[in-house]
């Protein structure tokens, strides 16, 4: 039997699982490094950690990592039903909220590292936490892609620590009700983005899908449906979709410098958000709250047909 220690929470109503300890040694290097040894030789353990029957398609996990900067608090690899995440706003605020618990992270200023750079938090007196994300861009405006069954949909390819293509083009309105159609739509864009081969810098795969619309309730937001990796949508008003719509408001010239940004989720729980400018695009800082909902120990036995997480397929993992 094989254990690992986990602390849950939830972050804007999007579930975050830290692993604490337990986890097999995956040697020395930042946290890129290490990702790509998880990737190669421990895949299994991820979908043992977030797939059914331990967990579900909407929980994201997060890799605790001793820092390999002297100003570091922690390193963490985060990663889903399907895979891996560059940066996980809602997955990082999540993570400071657990450190906290553990009695690692006081109130105030710390730095975390990602796979894909260092990033700022600032635990609040109040619970709340910021998250200084990394630099975020629009790459491409007005991107049309022909989606079957629904037309031709336009919208803006962006980095917020993961790529999105962000549309203002709805089937329906964004609420919690409609997230099948939602979620279809969603689905049906990735798909024509892939078979149309428009992607991020670099050939990357525009995995998040986002939809902004004006907030139903009337408080004067935006409110968003994203779609991540694994076809399961953002309970969360999505960090880096939130950073990923700010730098394309700011290129717009509809967002100042320092204006705070209001970023409502399908759940109509809220993100702030507001920017300084940077080298290429912008500077984002995100502030959410997270809350623990459980601390507990996963056991792993090679006897079970499903020790290893069901995969997409439906069958054992591994």
């Amino acid at each position: 039997m094989q254990t690992l220690d986990v602390i849950d929470s939830h972050t804007a109503g999007e579930p975050t699982r830290v692993v604490t300890a337990g986890f097999p040694d995956l040697g020395g290097g930042d946290p890129a490094a290490r990702l790509k040894r998880f990737r190669q030789d421990f895949d299994h353990w991820r979908s043992a950690i977030v797939c059914e029957p331990r967990g579900s398609d909407t929980v994201v996990g997060a890799l605790l990592l001793p820092p390999t900067e002297p100003d570091a608090a922690a390193g963490v690899i985060f990663f889903n039903n399907v895979g891996y995440l560059g940066m996980c706003g809602h997955g990082t605020i999540g993570v400071v909220r657990t450190l906290h618990a553990m009695g690692r992270l006081a109130p105030g200023q710390h730095r975390l590292q990602t796979p894909v750079g260092t990033v700022g938090v600032e635990l609040h007196g109040d619970g709340r936490v910021s998250v200084d994300n990394v630099e975020s861009y629009r790459l491409e405006a007005g991107v049309a892609v022909d989606v079957p069954g629904h037309g031709r949909v336009t919208g803006d390819i962006a980095w917020g620590g993961n790529w999105f293509f962000i549309t203002a083009q709805t089937p329906a309105p964004l609420l919690l009700r409609h997230q099948r159609e939602l979620t279809a739509y969603t689905e049906a864009i990735g798909d024509a983005l892939r078979a149309a081969g428009i992607t991020g810098a670099d050939g990357a795969d525009i995995d998040h899908i986002e939809i902004n619309a004006p907030a139903v309730n009337g408080g004067g937001v935006l409110a968003n449906f994203v779609l991540c990796p694994g076809l399961a949508y953002d309970r969360s008003p999505c960090g880096t979709g939130t950073s990923a719509k700010m730098a394309c408001l700011a290129a717009d010239g509809k967002l100042a410098e320092g204006e705070t940004w209001i970023q409502q989720g399908i759940l109509g729980t809220r993100f702030e958000g507001r920017y300084r400018r940077g080298a290429r695009g912008i500077l984002p800082r995100i502030t959410g709250e997270a809350h623990i909902t459980a601390r507990s120990q996963l056991c792993i036995d090679d006897a079970d047909p499903f020790a290893w997480g069901i995969g997409a397929n439906g069958e054992a993992a591994r």
